[in-house]
């Protein structure tokens, strides 16, 4: 493991990190006892709310849901993701938006999206005692239309500028690092030079830990990336239970004398 930092020691012992989303309470008490990190993704603007990019999603929807799932943990590290618009314009605005966020989900850390255009900032969050995780390669929150996503690191100045990215994010005083998108080659590149740990999703094996949203894990949605494996296919399963309930229902078998008080 690639780091100094203090809120990462806990997390040492545990190579590679386990990591996953969580949008409300029930999911994060099953998390809890698997990963080290769970985090609460701006991607739940699109799992949740049916959006087709995490751009419309705002603070308070990010505060509600952080607040759903800190009840649910008890030993992994809660992490909340700052939303498009809350960080970017200037330092000020984004400490201001940080500390209320912090506050009120009493979340151990922030993840912003960007690298050496929102260094300051980092650096500013870090002085004040917010934990950052960064977020390079591919950044969801700059991205309209989600058909826009794409692999990075195939061009040169792709990887020049991840690269860069990176180190600038470590002198800032991120303690880890999200790793989106990226060929295996500049991946492996990334890990090597990294000083700070690397959490990969779409970005190979060789990272110091994964994350992936986990409605893509439970194969809760019509399509996932490429990188995401299903590890099951809950949506076929609750459509079957539905279907049940459905029929029960109509031929008036439920609720029988089992489920009804007398």
């Amino acid at each position: 493991m690639k780091n100094n930092n203090l809120l990462f020691k806990k997390l040492s012992k545990h190579k590679p990190l386990v990591c996953l989303t969580a949008n409300n309470t029930f999911i994060a008490k099953i998390l809890d006892n698997f990963c080290d990190i769970i985090l609460v993704g701006d991607s739940l603007g699109m799992v949740v709310y049916g959006e087709k990019t995490t751009q419309k999603v705002s603070i308070d929807m990010m505060i509600n849901h952080g607040i759903a799932v800190r009840r649910g943990i008890k030993k992994s590290l809660l992490v909340v993701d700052m939303p498009r618009g809350t960080y970017e314009k200037s330092s000020s605005l984004a400490l201001k938006n940080a500390k209320k966020i912090k506050k009120l989900t009493k979340c151990d850390a922030l993840k912003l999206e960007g690298g050496s255009k929102i260094s300051k900032t980092i650096k500013i969050l870090v002085r004040n005692k917010i934990p950052v995780m960064s977020h390079i390669g591919l950044q969801p929150q700059k991205i309209s239309n989600y058909k826009k996503y794409k692999v990075l690191g195939r061009l040169i100045k792709e990887e020049k500028k991840i690269i860069n990215d990176l180190k600038s994010v470590e002198q800032a005083g991120s303690f880890s690092v999200v790793l989106e998108s990226v060929t295996e080659n500049l991946a492996n590149k990334i890990n090597k030079i990294s000083k700070i740990p690397v959490i990969g999703i779409g970005a190979s094996n060789k990272c110091d830990g994964q994350i992936l949203v986990t409605e893509d894990l439970l194969g809760l949605l019509n399509k996932s990336p490429k990188f995401a494996k299903n590890y099951e296919n809950l949506k076929s399963k609750i459509a079957k239970a539905v279907k049940k309930y459905s029929r029960d229902v109509i031929k008036r078998n439920f609720p029988s004398k089992n489920y009804t008080y007398t």
